[in-house]
């Protein structure tokens, strides 16, 4: 499996005011928050930075393979997210010095429609003051071109929807906030090129949604898994949806674009 995996150790000061942008952007929410305030869901994704020069930066504007971080050069350039779990061992908190410890899991190569893919899970396990607080099983496919697969139709009944409304700032200052450079989310051409009709929406700006909803429905999360099916496009009519504890986000006609289940 290794194919020359490596693991990377992260520290970060997990800053008050980076994490206040992070919830305005997600959700508009004003949280009054201080030294050792636990954080919601996903904020997390703000932190731990891998801020490489441009140069170290391939074409899709992600970390070039073989540049940084513990992903090895897979011969495949395109990176997508495809998914992750998040385990809460104890809150995340506010302006607290943290460690984050990066390795790779798994890596399974298959042949799909387009070519090549390679999945690639991540473990991120992160402690604060000593303490476990969060691990995170992240899986991204790298494969050689990209663009839209056939959408996946929702099947299943729905409890309760909510509308789900997204606009060109709002992606890119989740991108911002996540040091996320991937041209997808704010180049539309760029998307355009790779056979999308335009500027695709965060996986995980989709999962932290569904995540905070959860949270507020069931109280503190301890598990939360989710899983990009079909990409949602800005601009595109969007709802979060919920049957007993598991959620979706639905696009137009129904199409299912991500899964999860809270725990």
């Amino acid at each position: 499996m290794s194919e020359n995996a490596t693991t990377e150790t992260t520290e970060d000061r997990i800053d008050i005011a980076r994490a206040a942008a992070l919830m305005a952007a997600v959700d508009g929410a004003e949280r009054d928050l201080t030294v050792g305030s636990a954080l919601p869901p996903f904020a997390h994704h703000a932190f731990f930075w891998a801020a490489l020069p441009e140069a170290a930066l391939g074409r899709d504007g992600t970390p070039a393979p073989g540049q940084g971080g513990p992903v090895p050069d897979l011969g495949l350039p395109v990176r997508m997210y495809a998914g992750g779990q998040v385990r809460w061992h104890a809150p995340f908190r506010a302006s607290i010095q943290a460690e984050r410890v990066s390795r790779v899991t798994s890596i399974t190569r298959k042949e799909g429609q387009s070519g090549a893919l390679a999945f690639v899970t991540i473990r991120h396990d992160i402690r604060q003051r000593g303490q476990a607080v969060l691990s995170e099983d992240q899986t991204l496919v790298y494969r050689g071109a990209a663009g839209p697969g056939d959408p996946v139709t929702v099947t299943e009944e729905v409890d309760e929807r909510r509308a789900l409304k997204l606009t060109a700032v709002g992606l890119f200052r989740f991108s911002a906030l996540t040091f996320n450079g991937h041209r997808i989310h704010y180049d539309a051409d760029y998307a355009r090129e790779l056979g999308y009709p335009g500027l695709v929406v965060h996986a995980p700006l989709m999962a932290m949604h569904l995540a905070l909803w959860a949270e507020e429905r069931q109280g503190r999360l301890d598990r939360f898994a989710f899983r990009a099916v079909s990409p949602l496009y800005l601009g595109d009519v969007a709802w979060l949806c919920r049957a007993g504890n598991r959620y979706w986000v639905e696009g137009p006609k129904r199409r299912l674009c991500l899964t999860a289940e809270a725990g």
